[in-house]
């Protein structure tokens, strides 16, 4: 037995780089490039491993529609629209608050880097989740 196969007969795992670029030249590789036609994308496993078939990709993800899907959850959690899990309203004020919150300090975070919708959109967000759970904890 050879140095290399003893080393790999006492481990359980092997080590394969997956990189598209060579860390060298930062050329493509050819294997990876390969690799990609034949292997499914992660969102793809994803979908594989839970039953689910879809050709269907999902939508690039930008701040406004990061920022969006967090009002959203907020939303959600508020009762003002339904668990698109289970269907039904389900209210979870402190949960709201948090995401309302997390808007919040992003806005703090970003602030003098988003452009002037990004700014506007912030601020309307947080401005209509702000109000809704005010009226959320009123009827507590």
């Amino acid at each position: 037995m050879t140095d290399e196969e003893s080393k790999q007969a006492g481990k359980g795992f092997t080590v394969q780089d997956r990189r598209r670029f060579s860390p060298d030249t930062g050329e493509a590789r050819e294997e990876a490039s390969e690799r990609s036609e034949t292997q499914p994308k992660p969102s793809e496993e994803r979908h594989e491993a839970s039953g689910e078939t879809s050709s269907e990709t999902l939508p690039e993800i930008n701040f406004s529609t990061f920022v969006i899907g967090l009002s959203t959850q907020a939303l959600m959690h508020l009762g003002e629209i339904a668990n698109p899990v289970s269907g039904n309203v389900e209210i979870d004020v402190p949960t709201a608050k948090q995401m309302i919150d997390i808007v919040g300090l992003l806005k703090d975070k970003t602030r003098g880097n988003l452009n002037a919708s990004e700014d506007r959109l912030m601020e309307d967000i947080l401005f209509d989740l702000r109000m809704k759970y005010v009226e959320a904890v009123k009827k507590r």
